[in-house]
Protein backbone atom coordinates (compact mmCIF):
# COMPACT_ATOMS: atom_id res chain seq x y z
CA UNK A 1 0.00 0.00 0.00
CA UNK A 2 1.36 3.44 -0.87
CA UNK A 3 2.48 5.84 1.82
CA UNK A 4 0.21 8.89 2.01
CA UNK A 5 1.23 11.62 4.44
CA UNK A 6 -0.05 15.12 5.12
CA UNK A 7 2.36 17.34 7.06
CA UNK A 8 0.15 19.81 8.89
CA UNK A 9 1.44 23.04 10.35
CA UNK A 10 0.75 26.70 10.89
CA UNK A 11 2.16 29.34 8.53
CA UNK A 12 5.88 29.76 9.22
CA UNK A 13 6.18 26.39 10.99
CA UNK A 14 8.69 25.09 8.43
CA UNK A 15 6.55 22.92 6.15
CA UNK A 16 8.36 24.01 2.98
CA UNK A 17 11.76 23.55 4.62
CA UNK A 18 10.85 20.01 5.70
CA UNK A 19 9.71 19.07 2.19
CA UNK A 20 12.81 20.57 0.55
CA UNK A 21 15.09 18.77 3.00
CA UNK A 22 13.21 15.54 2.33
CA UNK A 23 13.68 15.97 -1.43
CA UNK A 24 17.40 16.63 -0.91
CA UNK A 25 17.79 13.39 1.09
CA UNK A 26 16.26 11.24 -1.65
CA UNK A 27 18.11 9.87 -4.68
CA UNK A 28 18.12 12.19 -7.69
CA UNK A 29 14.88 11.97 -9.69
CA UNK A 30 13.25 9.83 -7.00
CA UNK A 31 10.43 12.34 -6.58
CA UNK A 32 8.35 14.73 -8.61
CA UNK A 33 6.19 17.63 -7.48
CA UNK A 34 6.72 21.18 -6.32
CA UNK A 35 7.33 23.54 -3.43
CA UNK A 36 6.29 27.12 -2.81
CA UNK A 37 8.21 29.89 -1.12
CA UNK A 38 7.63 33.43 -0.02
CA UNK A 39 8.72 36.36 -2.16
CA UNK A 40 9.98 39.15 0.09
CA UNK A 41 10.68 42.74 -0.76
CA UNK A 42 12.28 45.05 1.81
CA UNK A 43 11.53 42.47 4.49
CA UNK A 44 7.80 42.27 3.74
CA UNK A 45 6.10 39.29 2.11
CA UNK A 46 4.69 40.35 -1.26
CA UNK A 47 3.92 37.01 -2.86
CA UNK A 48 4.70 33.36 -3.42
CA UNK A 49 6.69 31.52 -6.07
CA UNK A 50 6.09 27.93 -7.14
CA UNK A 51 9.13 25.81 -8.06
CA UNK A 52 9.04 22.27 -9.41
CA UNK A 53 11.53 19.72 -8.14
CA UNK A 54 12.95 19.83 -11.68
CA UNK A 55 13.82 23.52 -11.14
CA UNK A 56 11.14 25.40 -13.11
CA UNK A 57 9.94 28.47 -11.20
CA UNK A 58 7.25 31.15 -11.62
CA UNK A 59 5.33 33.63 -9.47
CA UNK A 60 2.12 31.98 -8.25
CA UNK A 61 0.68 34.87 -6.24
CA UNK A 62 1.65 38.48 -5.72
CA UNK A 63 0.20 41.69 -4.30
CA UNK A 64 0.57 43.25 -7.77
CA UNK A 65 -1.34 40.50 -9.61
CA UNK A 66 -4.96 41.46 -10.26
CA UNK A 67 -6.54 38.01 -9.95
CA UNK A 68 -9.09 36.57 -9.89
CA UNK A 69 -8.82 34.59 -7.85
CA UNK A 70 -7.60 36.56 -4.89
CA UNK A 71 -6.49 35.01 -1.61
CA UNK A 72 -6.19 37.70 0.99
CA UNK A 73 -4.11 40.52 -0.45
CA UNK A 74 -2.63 38.31 -3.18
CA UNK A 75 -3.77 37.94 -6.76
CA UNK A 76 -3.23 34.33 -7.89
CA UNK A 77 -2.12 33.27 -11.37
CA UNK A 78 -3.90 29.93 -11.94
CA UNK A 79 -1.90 29.52 -15.15
CA UNK A 80 1.17 28.76 -13.03
CA UNK A 81 -0.64 25.73 -11.62
CA UNK A 82 -1.51 24.64 -15.17
CA UNK A 83 2.02 25.23 -16.54
CA UNK A 84 4.16 23.98 -13.65
CA UNK A 85 2.32 22.15 -10.88
CA UNK A 86 0.07 19.92 -12.97
CA UNK A 87 2.80 18.63 -15.32
CA UNK A 88 4.94 17.77 -12.26
CA UNK A 89 2.06 15.62 -10.91
CA UNK A 90 0.53 14.21 -14.09
CA UNK A 91 2.69 11.08 -14.64
CA UNK A 92 1.97 9.87 -11.12
CA UNK A 93 -1.70 10.85 -11.18
CA UNK A 94 -2.32 8.98 -14.45
CA UNK A 95 -0.58 5.81 -13.29
CA UNK A 96 2.40 6.24 -15.63
CA UNK A 97 4.75 6.38 -12.65
CA UNK A 98 3.59 3.61 -10.33
CA UNK A 99 5.82 3.34 -7.29
CA UNK A 100 7.04 6.93 -7.53
CA UNK A 101 6.99 9.59 -4.85
CA UNK A 102 5.17 12.90 -5.22
CA UNK A 103 5.94 15.87 -2.97
CA UNK A 104 3.45 18.75 -2.81
CA UNK A 105 3.95 22.02 -0.96
CA UNK A 106 1.28 22.84 -0.45
CA UNK A 107 -2.41 22.05 -0.42
CA UNK A 108 -3.27 25.66 0.36
CA UNK A 109 -5.94 28.11 -0.72
CA UNK A 110 -3.85 29.56 -3.56
CA UNK A 111 -3.09 26.16 -5.06
CA UNK A 112 -6.58 24.77 -4.48
CA UNK A 113 -8.09 27.72 -6.37
CA UNK A 114 -7.19 25.67 -9.48
CA UNK A 115 -9.92 23.09 -10.09
CA UNK A 116 -7.65 20.93 -12.26
CA UNK A 117 -5.13 20.80 -9.40
CA UNK A 118 -7.80 19.57 -6.97
CA UNK A 119 -8.70 16.81 -9.46
CA UNK A 120 -5.03 15.85 -9.85
CA UNK A 121 -4.62 15.65 -6.06
CA UNK A 122 -7.72 13.46 -5.80
CA UNK A 123 -6.21 11.16 -8.45
CA UNK A 124 -2.85 11.03 -6.65
CA UNK A 125 -4.39 9.97 -3.37
CA UNK A 126 -5.92 6.89 -5.00
CA UNK A 127 -2.98 6.06 -7.30
CA UNK A 128 -0.24 3.53 -6.53
CA UNK A 129 2.26 6.26 -5.64
CA UNK A 130 3.65 7.58 -2.37
CA UNK A 131 2.51 11.12 -1.60
CA UNK A 132 3.83 13.58 0.97
CA UNK A 133 2.01 16.91 0.98
CA UNK A 134 1.99 19.90 3.28
CA UNK A 135 -1.25 21.44 4.49
CA UNK A 136 -2.30 24.36 6.71
CA UNK A 137 -4.05 23.82 10.00
CA UNK A 138 -6.99 26.02 8.92
CA UNK A 139 -10.26 24.39 7.98
CA UNK A 140 -11.01 23.76 4.31
CA UNK A 141 -13.56 21.25 2.94
CA UNK A 142 -11.05 19.73 0.48
CA UNK A 143 -8.17 19.25 2.92
CA UNK A 144 -10.48 18.34 5.82
CA UNK A 145 -11.80 15.42 3.73
CA UNK A 146 -8.23 14.23 3.10
CA UNK A 147 -7.35 14.53 6.79
CA UNK A 148 -10.33 12.31 7.72
CA UNK A 149 -9.32 9.45 5.42
CA UNK A 150 -8.03 6.38 7.22
CA UNK A 151 -5.42 5.67 4.51
CA UNK A 152 -3.75 9.06 5.00
CA UNK A 153 -1.46 9.78 7.95
CA UNK A 154 -1.51 13.33 9.31
CA UNK A 155 1.77 14.43 10.92
CA UNK A 156 1.70 17.57 13.04
CA UNK A 157 4.78 19.70 12.38
CA UNK A 158 6.16 21.15 15.60
CA UNK A 159 9.41 22.82 16.69
CA UNK A 160 10.25 19.52 18.42
CA UNK A 161 10.06 17.37 15.25
CA UNK A 162 10.78 19.68 12.31
CA UNK A 163 14.55 19.06 12.29
CA UNK A 164 14.32 15.25 12.45
CA UNK A 165 11.21 14.76 10.32
CA UNK A 166 12.91 14.96 6.88
CA UNK A 167 15.37 12.20 7.79
CA UNK A 168 12.70 10.01 9.34
CA UNK A 169 10.46 10.37 6.29
CA UNK A 170 13.34 9.73 3.85
CA UNK A 171 14.28 6.52 5.66
CA UNK A 172 10.67 5.38 5.75
CA UNK A 173 10.01 6.16 2.08
CA UNK A 174 13.22 4.49 0.88
CA UNK A 175 12.78 1.32 2.95
CA UNK A 176 10.12 -0.33 0.73
CA UNK A 177 12.05 0.61 -2.41
CA UNK A 178 15.25 -0.90 -1.02
CA UNK A 179 13.40 -4.12 -0.13
CA UNK A 180 11.85 -4.25 -3.63
CA UNK A 181 15.24 -3.69 -5.28
CA UNK A 182 16.81 -6.39 -3.11
CA UNK A 183 14.05 -8.86 -4.04
CA UNK A 184 14.51 -8.09 -7.74
CA UNK A 185 18.28 -8.59 -7.47
CA UNK A 186 17.79 -11.89 -5.61
CA UNK A 187 15.33 -13.09 -8.24
CA UNK A 188 17.75 -12.22 -11.05
CA UNK A 189 20.59 -13.99 -9.23
CA UNK A 190 18.48 -17.15 -8.80
CA UNK A 191 17.68 -17.13 -12.51
CA UNK A 192 21.40 -16.82 -13.29
CA UNK A 193 22.24 -19.53 -10.76
CA UNK A 194 24.27 -17.21 -8.53
CA UNK A 195 23.62 -15.58 -5.21
CA UNK A 196 23.67 -11.78 -4.79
Amino acid sequence: MPTRILIEGRPGAGKTTVLRRLAALLPTHAASGFTTEEIRQYGARVGFALETLAGRREVLAHVDLPGPPRVGKYGVDPGVMERLALPSLRPAATGEATGRLVLIDELGRMELACTAFRHAVDALFVAEVDVVATVHTHRDPFTDALKRRTDIEVVQLTPANRDVLPGELAARLQQPRMQEQGAVEQSRARHRGTQP
